[in-house]
């Protein structure tokens, strides 16, 4: 009985890149090349080492690759929600854009305040990321300081601190408040109501500081305010706040559209109000809900294809350029009018 040929080449389990040499007859450091982005290697080299490399099956080791590169070609994302339809959608194109120029994200969760967000980026630390990015979350000095030194840079995402130590991308925020309060009083309303998100966002801050400004430049001021902490039931507490007040706002202003949807179901499902007859409704980001027929909100939006592309550009930057400068990015946004804030009187009285 004739017995079983044997191999050179792993017949099972997990090939190495070693194994991948000897079928292709080159080096070991050659197919490192092949497999390194930014690497050079000829044609026919890369060739071979590929077809090697389908015939074994083998998939480059990242970790290992790593540690001989000194990066691991993942970029560390911390969010504090996802609840907002703003941050998914930026997530994926995030993701997207990294992974064209070589890199992979981690997601991480966070709360916003900056005490619990610095015991996650130690965390993410321990992963050896390449970069960082936050959405949403504050972070304290003692952790940029410390990231800075261990040559991690890092850019927040739809914030920014005044300190203006790391990157940040951003929209005009207090120049979206401004607008939604001229369109308001454009519409004709008289009376206003503001319902903020995490006071600790700067988003929040610039948006009602951009708001309250122009109301007060036309002699106006906020009959009504309460705090949703851009979270769904805290929003919902903060409208059936807005149902009990003794002189309801004509117009109301809420920080984001997450919290505007809750406060419309609100107002149109548990009071019998109609929006915008009895009482108009903005949001802020224009998220996919915001431009349903069953909503149609007045929103200000967040360009998040050229916020993404600001980010992954100033990743790339400091990543590859070692340049610990830190950059402020702000970009334009635009005011989507929908139905919720049109002043049906007004246009009524036009028609007459």
């Amino acid at each position: 009985m004739r017995g079983r040929p044997t191999s050179r080449y792993p017949l099972s389990g997990r090939s190495t890149s070693a194994d991948v040499a000897r079928l292709a007859g080159v080096s070991q450091s050659a197919v490192s090349r092949v497999f390194t982005d930014g690497a050079s290697a000829s044609a026919k080299t890369s060739a071979k080492v590929k077809e090697a490399a389908e015939q074994l099956g083998y998939r480059p080791n990242r970790l290992a690759r790593s540690l001989l590169t000194g990066k691991s070609y993942m970029v560390g994302l911390v969010v504090a929600y996802l609840d907002n339809y703003f941050y998914p959608d930026v997530l994926e194109k995030l993701s997207k854009a990294l992974q064209q120029q070589g890199y992979h994200v981690l997601i991480f969760m966070a709360a916003q305040t900056a005490k619990n967000i610095d015991n996650v980026v130690e965390e993410i630390l321990e992963y050896q990321v390449d970069a960082i990015v936050t959405a949403s979350v504050a972070l304290s000095s003692e952790l940029v300081d410390r990231c800075q030194s261990e040559g991690i840079p890092i850019v927040q995402f739809n914030r920014v601190q005044e300190q203006s130590l790391f990157s940040s991308v951003t929209t005009d925020n207090v120049k979206g408040g401004r607008e939604v309060a001229h369109h308001l009083m454009e519409q004709g309303y008289q009376s206003f109501g503001y319902i903020a998100g995490w006071e600790g966002a700067s988003t929040q801050r610039d948006r009602e500081a951009g708001f309250t400004a122009a109301l007060a430049e036309n002699g106006l001021e906020l009959g009504f305010r309460a705090i949703g902490n851009f979270r769904t039931e805290q929003a919902y507490e903060a409208a059936k706040l807005l149902l009990e007040t003794e002189k309801r706002p004509e117009a109301i202003f809420v920080a984001n559209d997450a919290m505007a949807l809750v406060v419309m179901d609100v107002l149109r499902h548990e009071a019998g109000l109609n929006v915008p007859t009895d009482i108009a409704v903005v949001g802020y980001d224009d998220t996919p809900p915001a431009r349903w027929p069953s909503y149609d909100l007045t929103s200000f939006s967040q360009p998040a294809d050229e916020m993404v592309e600001n980010t992954v550009h100033l990743l790339i930057h400091h990543m590859s350029d070692n340049d610990t400068e830190p950059l402020q990015i702000t970009v334009s946004g635009q005011l989507k009018i929908r139905s919720s804030s049109t002043n049906v009187k007004k246009v009524s009285d036009a028609g007459v």
